[in-house]
């Protein structure tokens, strides 16, 4: 029996570039060519679900902000995942998929809230999760993990919390996994696990600070 190989899609966009990855098949899309991709996926690739919407702050790295798209085709029940570079690292921008994708627009509003990328084109650009006066970005690498004290929207929410920053406990993440080996040994582990929200973070001697 004669085996078909099916075209790849950096064999039909030429404008793709492969990226690494462990899981599905990933490309690099020009900021240019993105909308035009995401049509053609829809339209001509059978990839008629936008599954997710996200992005990375690479912190000090030229470009700093990526967009990250997950495609499924439900067809084919395959996923394809792809990486578009923001030009600005100071005021990030993306053309919004919304009306290519309708699910994109509460996706977009989140990386919106949490990452300050703006999606051109978006219907109704507006935070999701934090108020809309909320000066920060929190998902962003310079917010501290302990948040910043902000004053909320409203002052019986204010008086009623009584909110101020703390230092938040390692306990809480970030989060490692014990590699390689099996799944049931590689349970995701705090850091730190020394201290919570119940029991306080220990003091460090002058000594041990020292060294």
């Amino acid at each position: 029996m004669e085996t078909i190989n099916e075209p790849t899609l950096e064999s039909i966009f030429e404008y793709l570039t492969p990226r690494p990855s462990s899981d599905h098949p990933a490309y690099n899309c020009p900021l240019a060519n993105f909308r035009e991709l995401a049509l053609a996926l829809r339209d001509a690739h059978g990839y008629d679900m936008l599954l997710d919407v996200t992005a990375v702050d690479w912190d000090a790295a030229t470009p700093r902000f990526t967009g990250i798209y997950h495609f499924y085709s439900t067809a084919r029940h395959v996923y394809l995942r792809i990486a578009v570079d923001c030009a600005d690292n100071v005021n990030p921008v993306l053309p919004s998929l919304a009306d290519i994708y309708p699910a994109a627009n509460w996706h977009e509003r989140e990386t919106y809230d949490m990452l300050g990328i703006v999606y051109e084109g978006h219907p109704d650009l507006r935070r999701i999760l934090m108020w809309d006066d909320y000066p920060y970005f929190p998902l962003r690498k310079d917010f501290p993990l302990a948040g910043i004290e902000t004053e909320l929207p409203a002052a019986d929410v204010a008086e009623s919390t009584q909110a101020k920053v703390k230092s938040a406990p390692m306990m809480g993440g970030p989060f490692v996994s014990k590699r390689p080996g099996p799944m049931s040994e590689a349970e995701p582990r705090a850091l730190d696990e020394s201290w919570t929200e119940q029991s306080e973070k220990p003091v460090e001697s002058a000594a041990k600070r020292n060294d």
